[in-house]
């Protein structure tokens, strides 16, 4: 199969509810990047990336000149020779994972078209369906749990808090959240936000009332995450530690966490993952699907992912919730919380672009 056309597509967009995280004093839009993959056979594929804010050294201009430059050398490349095509990518994105995430995802995506198949399929196709986390943003706590309401009255049952700023205002956020809403699941992210004893103290105060708290220490001090994680009552999961194979290897190897968050654009799209996803499974860890700010074509991807896997427990997809002109439509749906896929080839969806 041969490329013909690849078009690398940046585009800004606005959220329709604003937040706040430990990192970030608010975010209100977000730049993606959109890839368009054609070939002489006719299929046109599409591949997407965004931008985590925690992530240090990715700029979108950084990231933009990566992806034209996997551009040029994608010509040159079968694309359903994945592993070498990716490989040959992986040169050029050492030090912008997100732009390798972009064309990992149009590949895949162009060989579920190629295979008249739904990605989940192809990729393992363990379920069809997956229940969702949606984000509640760092607020004040009577708007902490307006915010939550808000999120109850579309349908979702898992709510992860955003947190980090203030341990003791964290816990007093939650235990609101938990009196308005007592048979919802909470989660807790603390953005690298905490000591150890402030995680500890934290764990144990919101013990019974939390599902897990994500990343509460800094993301390269295992030391500390280990420490949480021997004596903390509440299930800990490492977010930002994870970028990839290698930092999830040494995860597992010291049982820094009883779970790893994998998101697409820091590890490089689905190939890594599904590494990450290995090793965890390997080590009896429980692996979480997770995003940012993103269009439901990188939602499509991850879902796809978390379908695969009999080892992906939680699901935290709410990525594309409250972008405003999204020019992805998705072709997988979502009912009272739940990300439900179809049989629409590769990713499933359309790009008005």
């Amino acid at each position: 199969m041969q490329i013909t056309n690849v078009e690398v597509v940046p585009v800004e967009l606005s959220l329709r509810l604003p937040y706040r995280t430990a990192y970030h004093p608010e975010i209100d839009h977000v730049t993606v990047v959109f890839v368009r993959v054609e070939t002489r056979q006719g299929q046109v594929a599409w591949g997407c990336t965004a931008f985590d804010p925690a992530v240090a050294g990715e700029t979108p201009e950084d990231v933009v000149r990566a992806c034209r430059a996997c551009a040029d050398r994608a010509r040159d490349l079968n694309p359903l020779d994945i592993e070498y095509a990716l490989e040959e990518l992986a040169r050029l994105t050492e030090t912008t994972l997100a732009a390798l995430c972009a064309f990992d995802l149009a590949f895949h995506d162009l060989l579920g078209l190629v295979a008249g198949l739904p990605l989940y399929r192809l990729l393992g196709g363990y379920r069809n369906r997956i229940q969702t986390s949606v984000t509640v943003g760092i607020a004040p706590v009577k708007e902490t749990v307006e915010l939550a309401l808000d999120r109850a009255r579309r349908g979702f049952h898992i709510l992860k808090v955003k947190g980090g700023l203030d341990p003791d205002e964290d816990v007093r956020r939650v235990r609101a959240v938990h009196t308005a809403l007592p048979h919802f699941t909470l989660r807790l992210d603390a953005d690298q936000g905490y000591t150890v004893q402030q995680a500890l103290d934290v764990a144990r105060a919101l013990e019974g009332k939390l599902e897990m708290l994500e990343q509460p220490t800094p993301a390269d001090d295992l030391d500390g995450l280990c420490q949480v994680t021997k004596h903390s009552p509440v299930p800990i999961l490492a977010d930002e530690s994870v970028m990839g194979p290698a930092s999830a290897l040494e995860i597992a190897a010291r049982r820094a966490a009883d779970g790893m968050s994998v998101k697409l654009v820091t590890c490089g799209g689905l190939r890594c993952a599904r590494q990450v996803d290995t090793i965890a499974r390997a080590a009896r860890m429980a692996t979480m699907v997770s995003c940012v700010n993103e269009p439901a074509l990188l939602t499509a991807a991850g879902l796809s992912f978390a379908l695969s896997s009999p080892n992906v427990r939680y699901g935290d997809l709410d990525g594309h919730f409250d972008l405003v002109d999204d020019p992805t439509v998705p072709g997988f749906l979502l009912q009272e919380g739940w990300l439900i896929a179809t049989d629409v080839p590769g990713l499933g969806c359309t790009v008005a672009l």
